[in-house]
């Protein structure tokens, strides 16, 4: 560093900052939000600091300074992330008679309070489902007060506890429910639905699950309002109830004989202790197994960020994935597809 001249030694503090912090945030999935809010937090950041370090890379790279060596060995330890939050392989598509496609999509209550200028959404949402044609479809902030009909598909839909409240979640199925129930989380519009259904011999498990939010809007103007130690407070007590409701559907979902598969908007990244915690040892991720780009599932600003998952038992093979770039509310719908082996 002392060949180095003063801009680029200030350069090199700011790259060794950056570096250390993504080094940090490589043992975030195994600390628990309620042992330390604040430092989960930094499991939101991950994908900005991956790019700034790609950046930093290519910075020293094109300098020929043995200074990229920093953040090139961060970012190889750290290998997984990098194919979390971007594939780099083209999507699978494997056709097969047996394969079973699921669809998950926050529908953000079909546009009620004309977040979009667009006076059509519903029926654009119901025209994009009918074309897919999902086998499995899940749907958090779905209008229970305004329901959609699908010809044929069974379906379970069900409110929070508190019965005030006109949205919940839904699922739709082409193959007969034959058990159904509701994860109720304690002191929140939150909650996860469940199903089984039967495909030929097998009986598997659905859940879809909506998980905590911090309620901070994203946009840039609502975000300059917030201080950053509000910001902190906030998402880190959202964590923390979220870790309460993981640990609720966990309990919940040892207690079934069946096959899982777990879609639904986590409000977190793939990045922390909540993700890795619901993903387990029995379960994979459909973008990570046949995704392809970012797999960007939520319309923020900055940069891509993927809360919205599809997570199938290992025993399923993922044939296909895609996530869709239909703008119809703040989240994309994503799509994959799967094989019971």
């Amino acid at each position: 560093m002392k060949n180095l001249k003063f801009g680029s030694k200030i350069v090199f503090i700011i790259n060794s900052l950056v570096a250390f912090l993504l080094l940090v945030s490589y043992v975030l999935p195994y600390i628990p939000p309620k042992s330390f809010a604040t430092l989960s937090v930094l499991s939101l950041s991950v994908p900005l600091l991956i790019l700034l370090n790609v950046i930093f890379f290519i910075y020293w790279l094109l300098r020929v300074k043995k200074q990229l060596i920093l953040s090139l060995v961060v970012l190889l330890l750290g290998w997984n992330y990098i194919s979390s939050m971007y594939k780099f392989s083209s999507s699978k598509n494997i056709e097969d008679a047996d394969n079973i496609s699921v669809m998950s999509f926050n529908v953000r209550l079909f546009n009620k309070f004309e977040w979009l200028p667009s006076k059509t959404v519903k029926e654009e949402i119901i025209n994009l489902i009918k074309s897919e044609q999902p086998d499995l479809l899940c749907l958090q902030e779905y209008r229970t007060g305004d329901p959609i009909v699908l010809d044929g598909y069974y379906n379970y839909n069900a409110f929070p506890v508190d019965r005030t409240v006109k949205w919940g979640q839904a699922i739709y199925s082409k193959f007969p429910i034959v058990n159904s129930g509701s994860l109720e989380f304690p002191n929140t519009y939150n909650n996860g639905i469940f199903v089984d259904i039967v495909k030929q011999k097998d009986t598997i498990r659905l859940y879809t699950l909506h998980l905590q939010s911090s309620g901070i809007q994203t946009d840039v103007e609502n975000l300059k309002k917030e201080t950053s130690g509000n910001l902190f407070k906030q998402v880190g007590s959202t964590f923390k109830r979220q870790q309460d409701q993981v640990e609720l559907f966990l309990e919940h979902k040892s207690k079934s004989p069946h096959k899982a598969i777990v879609t639904g908007d986590f409000n977190n990244t793939a990045y922390s202790y909540i993700y890795k915690e619901i993903k387990g040892d029995d379960l994979v991720d459909a973008f990570e197994e046949a995704g392809n780009g970012f797999g960007k599932t939520y319309d923020f600003k900055f940069f891509p960020l993927r809360i919205d998952f599809i997570l199938a038992h290992k025993d399923f093979a993922v044939n296909g994935f895609k996530t869709f770039e239909d703008r119809l509310s703040d989240h994309y719908p994503i799509k994959a597809i799967l094989k019971l082996h």
